[in-house]
């Protein structure tokens, strides 16, 4: 049984990280910084590390979709990530393509389109 368990945890993980990027640029039309979107993206049933999070934000950063500001106003700097205008285009194609592959796998899972196995 463990082998179940862990061959679902290996796929999941490849899901995840494929789903991840969409997640997190969805959270950066506002300034955010990287605790408080592992926090936000956490209450809405996303559980991201920080080891996983932060450098998906410095390769977005560096790809030209987001921009990046420092926070020196508290006692600890925080450095703050919000989408780029790339960024938004980029994020609207993408969430385009979501909702289409999305709508696909509803109909392939819930019978939708050619039925195999039935022979």
């Amino acid at each position: 049984m463990s082998n179940v368990k862990e061959m679902v945890d290996k796929l999941l993980q490849e899901l995840r990280r494929g789903t991840i990027t969409i997640a997190v640029l969805s959270q950066l039309e506002k300034p955010q910084y990287g605790y408080s979107l592992v926090t936000i993206l956490a209450e809405k049933g996303v559980q991201v590390e920080a080891g996983t999070l932060y450098p998906l934000l410095r390769r977005l950063e560096k790809q030209g979709l987001l921009i990046s500001e420092w926070d020196t106003n508290e006692a600890r700097p925080r450095k703050f990530y919000m989408l780029s205008d790339l960024g938004k285009e980029v994020y609207k194609k993408m969430l385009d393509e979501w909702k289409k592959m999305a709508l696909s796998m509803d109909g392939l899972i819930n019978g939708g389109g050619t039925e195999h196995g039935d022979d």
